[in-house]
């Protein structure tokens, strides 16, 4: 019992499993390890911008804090030369109308008054920095917090990270992208232990790294959290790009390999089309590739080999059933030949060999006359198989284009004369030869001619209707003569008259003869006509019963012997 019948896959299935084992399988391998990697790249930057963005904060805040502390300390210093309090109010206004988001420049005597001003500068969400003065009075500057802000954020303004300031005992100073309910989930999220100048990184999610960076001069802490839409941008677009990119490239080696399949499936389809017509017989079949340039060149090869291949089989299949044809046209002439010289030799040889007894008898008495008729008889006897020879001799020399004929000038009406007299005419019916003494000549060989008319009017005479005459009309022109030899007869179909050219064709078959004849007449004539470069049609109908036309060429000087 088989537990596993083996199934031998088709060309389109392996390039199937093909593509899938070398291009998708790979192709997905390959893309989750791109996505993996991007990530991890793309994780380790976002957190190595964070801790940068919160140094550059850091940076800002510091050279704003130096700068503020610098101004304050020349303000200070500039004080101890206007003794005079009404002056300094006078100056501190100026100066603070000239120093950068400096709301208020003012001097205090106690240390609860700078408390006093802090406390309210902070409900008001404004910096308070003081600086100490030569008097042991304190010299309290007062700076916008909106505008302050514009100066730290200015070159982070395109950064989606939500960036806080606050002071150590965290109270907010200002922010970037400030949500409150963001805020507060990332003051939840901070280590209770903190390191002190060193940034940071805490937080729950990976791809969301939040930073932060305690400050002791000045006592302050930035915090740098990175959003959840800064993540999707970075991490998830781009992971989306690398599947799809690696989509879209599947799907085109997918669609390329589909379209390369099928123009090789359609030709191989049209290979095993071929081999099936030849072997049911069609050797004419031909392979018709559809050529492109996803066609193989070992496919065009072999088709072009199997068409030249099954081309040469269809040429020998041809020269075959044209041998076999021709062996069978030898059978059947080697049968008329027999049938032809068995029916036709027999009664001239009878009757040759009758009147010779007869003649050559010793115990009658033959008298004058009775010795001339058998004597005429075995005469035409004689004549009749030589004619019967000669017919038979010619047959090779015709077939094989060797007849030899000797062209000249040709006068038809003494051709004609001659034709008359040898024609055997026993039923004694008309013959009507309408030709002028003054007919052009043609170019022929007179002998020959002499025989085809021969011929032509035996036959004629042999197959027209008791009664009725035989007639042989001429007609030229300016470049050719046509001879007519007409009889009246049954009208002979087309399928049969297109048949009396062969050799061995009668009227009558073989077994109802009426007339005697071999059948080669019209066959001879033909030949000598055309070696003669002319032309012989036939034609049969009511009117004339059976025509015979004759095409030759007038004579002109200088006509060449052959």
């Amino acid at each position: 019992m088989k537990f596993f019948h083996f199934h031998r896959l088709k060309i389109i299935e392996q390039i199937a499993i093909v593509v899938c084992l070398a291009v998708i399988i790979p192709m997905t391998v390959s893309g989750l390890i791109i996505s993996n990697v991007n990530q991890q790249s793309l994780r380790s930057q976002l957190r190595e911008t964070a801790i940068l963005t919160a140094n550059m904060v850091s940076d800002e805040i510091e050279f704003f804090s130096t700068t503020i502390n610098t101004s304050l300390a020349q303000v200070s210093e500039s004080l101890k030369y206007i003794p005079n309090s009404s002056e300094r109010q006078k100056f501190l206004e100026s100066t603070a109308r000239n120093f950068k988001n400096c709301e208020k420049l003012e001097i205090v005597k106690t240390k609860d008054e700078y408390e006093k001003i802090h406390e309210n500068n902070r409900e008001n969400k404004k910096v308070t920095i003081s600086t100490s003065l030569n008097t042991g009075e304190l010299l309290v500057a007062t700076y916008s917090l909106n505008d302050l802000k514009d100066d730290i954020f200015q070159s982070l303004q395109d950064d989606q990270r939500q960036i806080y300031v606050m002071t150590n005992d965290g109270v907010l100073v200002t922010g970037h992208n400030y949500t409150d309910s963001v805020f507060k989930e990332t003051l939840a999220l901070m280590p209770k232990a903190q390191e002190v100048d060193v940034p940071v990184i805490f937080g729950d999610v990976k791809n969301q790294p939040i930073v932060y960076l305690k400050k002791t001069d000045p006592e302050i802490t930035i915090i740098v959290n990175t959003t959840e839409r800064l993540t999707k941008r970075l991490i998830y677009k781009n992971r989306a790009k690398i599947i799809w990119s690696i989509l879209i490239a599947t799907m085109i080696i997918i669609a390329i390999v589909a379209l390369y399949t099928y123009y090789l499936y359609i030709n191989i389809r049209q290979l095993f089309k071929g081999i099936i017509a030849i072997s049911n017989g069609n050797y004419e079949r031909q392979i018709r590739l559809l050529t492109t340039a996803f066609t193989p060149h070992e496919i065009v090869f072999l088709a072009f080999e199997f068409n030249r291949m099954a081309g040469e089989i269809h040429k020998s299949y041809l020269q075959l059933k044209q041998n076999n044809i021709e062996l069978a046209q030898l059978n059947e002439f080697r049968s008329n030949l027999i049938d032809t010289v068995s029916h036709e030799l027999r009664t001239p040889l009878t009757s040759i060999q009758g009147y010779t007894s007869r003649l050559m008898r010793q115990d009658i008495v033959i008298d004058e006359a009775t010795k001339q008729k058998s004597l005429r008889v075995i005469k035409e006897q004689s004549e009749r198989l030589k004619r019967l020879i000669e017919d038979l001799l010619t047959i090779p020399d015709i077939e094989g284009m060797r007849l030899r004929t000797n062209i000249e000038s040709v006068w038809l009406p003494e051709v004609m004369e001659t034709a008359l007299m040898l024609v055997k005419n026993k039923d004694h019916k008309e013959i009507i030869i309408n030709i002028d003494e003054a007919f052009p000549n043609v170019v022929g060989d007179k002998t020959r001619l002499e025989q085809v008319f021969v011929n032509l009017i035996e036959n004629a005479v042999k197959y027209a209707y008791p009664e009725t005459a035989v007639t042989v009309d001429c007609a030229a022109d300016d470049i050719s003569a046509k001879i007519y030899v007409k009889n009246q007869c049954d009208v002979i179909p087309e399928e049969k008259l297109n048949m009396l050219f062969d050799k061995f064709i009668r009227l009558d078959n073989n077994t109802t003869r009426t007339t005697r004849g071999t059948g080669l007449g019209l066959f001879i004539v033909k030949g000598l006509v055309e070696a003669m470069d002319g032309k012989i049609t036939l034609s049969s109908d009511e009117e004339c019963g059976f025509c015979v036309e004759i095409e030759l060429k007038l004579a002109s000087d200088g006509v060449e012997q052959a």
